[in-house]
């Protein structure tokens, strides 16, 4: 097996993109992600679909495919800390849907997907237990996925508004991805959440982070509740941005020399709201990348003029 710097050397430049899973584009006023990729083509580079294995892909993903757009495969069914969960049945399901899909790699969030059986009535999202154990364990589940499908298999730091264990989750990731030597999902937006619900400062803990390992970036709007006293923040995919969220992004994008891809999760709203904070992410990109031709996907994806203000200015 070669190493991660070797192979991340082949992996593709996707540039921005959106994400979307089965039955997203259905719900009132949602985005459509081939709309976006005719009007803002650099917005909607390419498609992050979040796949069930059990549900596959929906209508709007399989037109995507159809088109033979640029695509990543995002699991919404695995624990990777359980080696249980790389049973048969699952794995012959997962090579099928990359025979179909053929995307760039692997990734999602690297928590607990189901409690018990991977059944419907069992799933949920919950952190990973932030100990040297649950990084051994992540770890070996990634390099085994890894081994079975052929593709890269990026961890992604999930949501939470509470974690237990003794490791910064900065810390609990770098100790994963470097035992698996592998890539990471960056999820900017659940790390706001984390450092926020753990009384961090937004930046705490990425300068002994291994940035060089993040192949891939989301950003995500937040909302601030409150639940009996208890403040929290949600992962609510809206197009508003935090503040913390966009610090940490900047500072990513500049110090990430294998960054490939960033998504926009903001897959249940209409494009127009959306269209700010995928610019702001194209500006970020373009000026401050070490990528050079991630950072020319961006300049071009900022300037260029929808399809919509291009027929208007043609009629």
């Amino acid at each position: 097996m070669t190493s991660f710097s070797t192979r991340a050397a082949l992996l593709p430049h996707l540039g921005i993109g959106v994400s979307t899973e089965y039955g997203a584009s259905r719900s009132p006023g949602a985005l459509d992600p081939l709309a976006l990729r005719d009007q803002h083509p650099g917005f909607a580079a390419f498609l992050e679909i979040g796949v069930e294995v059990e549900k596959g892909i929906d209508a709007h993903a399989a037109a995507w495919i159809a088109r033979g757009a640029p695509c990543t495969y995002h699991f919404l069914d695995v624990n990777l800390d359980d080696p249980a969960d790389l049973d048969p049945p699952w794995l012959e399901a997962v090579r099928a849907l990359v025979a179909q899909l053929r995307p760039a790699w692997l990734c999602g969030d690297a928590g607990l997907w189901h409690f018990g059986a991977r059944e419907r009535g069992q799933m949920l999202l919950l952190p990973p237990v932030l100990t040297d154990d649950g990084a051994r364990a992540l770890a070996d589940g990634v390099r085994a996925l890894r081994e079975e499908v052929g593709l890269e298999v990026l961890p992604e730091n999930p949501p939470g508004a509470a974690f237990v264990g003794d490791l910064h989750l900065l810390d609990f990731f770098a100790r994963a991805v470097e035992r698996a030597d592998a890539g990471m999902l960056l999820d900017v937006a659940h790390l706001a959440l984390y450092q926020r619900a753990c009384g961090h400062a937004p930046l705490a803990g990425l300068d002994g982070f291994p940035l060089e390992r993040v192949v891939e970036v989301h950003v995500a709007g937040g909302v601030a509740r409150e639940t009996e006293g208890f403040a929290w923040i949600e992962d609510a995919h809206t197009p508003d941005v935090l503040d913390d969220t966009w610090q940490i992004f900047e500072r990513v994008v500049a110090f990430a020399p294998n960054l490939r891809a960033v998504v926009f999760e903001c897959e249940r709203n209409p494009i127009e709201p959306c269209l700010p904070g995928f610019g702001r992410i194209a500006d970020v990109v373009a000026s401050s990348s070490p990528v050079a031709p991630l950072a020319d996907l961006a300049r071009a994806a900022a300037r260029a003029p929808s399809s919509r203000a291009r027929a208007s200015r043609a009629g």
